[in-house]
């Protein structure tokens, strides 16, 4: 016996339509009974997944995108005034201009841009809904979820895209500490941290611009990294920037050094020199992220354990070893989370949805 049924709507190709949404005895809320099942269904809405349901959609197929945070929610969790290393037309997808007075655009550009894509192809986007695990089999699966209340939800889809990212998975330390309120794995803004002592964990990229941007607005920052020194690949501009200040004594750098335990009022670091405590109010731990690995595992996706953990599938649709599950974006090569990006990721769509359409459409005919 089925009860509370409503009616909802939703954006998808081809206008706004509706459909009944059932909740069970169980609680579980189902969208999408039987003739409502999907062709595709992406978890994952950040730019790959965008444009990965962008082009299935182009290709003829009812397409719905599911993700545990909003709309390119990584991109969202970015410090507020970052700025892209790329040009504005190596972002963009579904062949949607992206313009921009910067040679270089910045974050909010990005997710102006993104939100106006997802706009104007009228995505069916679910936003807040987290992928808890997936049941069935190729042309019949269905996606468990839950939304940010707790209600268990489900989707059933023909095919699946897994586009997750891998920003949301931070690496972390395993020390004690690591779980006090004062410590983050992600930075975004300097103000609440004037005047205070602030250690920042990293040698990359996120760690250089978080330890210069406390530093400008007037924190006392101190900057910890094992290697011997910033890793190479920090940006052209910011590595001279960034080692100027410890040269000049204005952030403060220890390296080949590691963080051993965070109390409510300080750091003890392990360096060359033996153990330094240092007075502390907030850690920055920018020590990087991940995939989820296991997520990718439990689908039944398998890893090459030898080869950095990338999964396997054909290389020319990017259909893993589980027939009717696709992968997009980062996690395509497993733990080498430097080899793609939004500029080369956001062409898998094409590569998948080009597989989609001739085994679909075959089908439907």
């Amino acid at each position: 016996m089925r009860q509370n049924a409503g009616r909802m709507l939703f954006g998808g190709r081809g206008g706004r339509y509706s459909f009944k949404v059932h909740r069970s005895c169980a609680g579980v809320v189902e969208y999408g009974m039987g003739e409502m099942t999907f062709d595709v269904l992406v978890i994952g809405a950040g730019p790959t997944g965008l444009a990965c349901a962008i082009d299935a959609q182009r290709a003829g197929l009812r397409v719905v995108l599911v993700d545990k945070g909003c709309v390119c929610n990584s991109l969202f969790h970015y410090p507020a005034h970052m700025t892209f290393f790329t040009t504005p037309e190596l972002l963009e997808i579904g062949d949607m201009p992206f313009s921009s007075p910067n040679q270089k655009p910045t974050r909010s550009e990005a997710l102006e841009y993104y939100r106006k894509v997802a706009e104007h192809y009228d995505l069916d986007i679910r936003q807040y809904h987290r992928v808890e695990s997936v049941s069935g089999r190729d042309m019949q699966y269905v996606v468990h979820m839950v939304d940010r209340f707790g209600r268990a939800v489900e989707l059933r889809s023909r095919k699946l895209i897994v586009s997750t990212g891998y920003y949301d998975l931070p690496n972390h330390l395993g020390i004690p500490g690591e779980d006090l309120g004062k410590v983050a794995h992600y930075y975004n803004e300097p103000h609440p941290y004037y005047g205070l002592n602030v250690l920042v964990i990293g040698g990359k990229n996120s760690a250089a611009i978080a330890a210069l941007d406390l530093w400008r607005h007037g924190a006392k920052v101190t900057l910890v990294h094992r290697g011997a020194e910033m890793h190479r690949h920090v940006k052209y501009w910011i590595l001279p920037d960034i080692n100027n200040r410890f040269k000049n004594g204005e952030v403060t750098g220890y390296f080949e050094s590691t963080v051993s335990e965070i109390t409510e009022d300080t750091v003890v670091l392990q360096t060359p020199s033996g153990e330094v405590i240092l007075a502390n109010n907030f850690v920055f731990a920018l020590t990087g992220y991940h995939p989820d690995f296991e997520f990718i595992e439990k689908l039944g996706v398998k890893l090459d354990l030898e080869d950095d953990r990338v999964p396997v599938l054909n290389e020319a649709t990017l259909e893993s070893n589980v027939p009717g599950i696709y992968l997009a974006g980062v996690i395509v090569a497993g733990e080498r989370t430097n080899e793609i990006f939004i500029e080369n990721g956001r062409f898998h769509g094409g590569l998948i949805a080009k597989d989609l359409a001739e085994k679909l459409l075959a089908v439907a005919v």
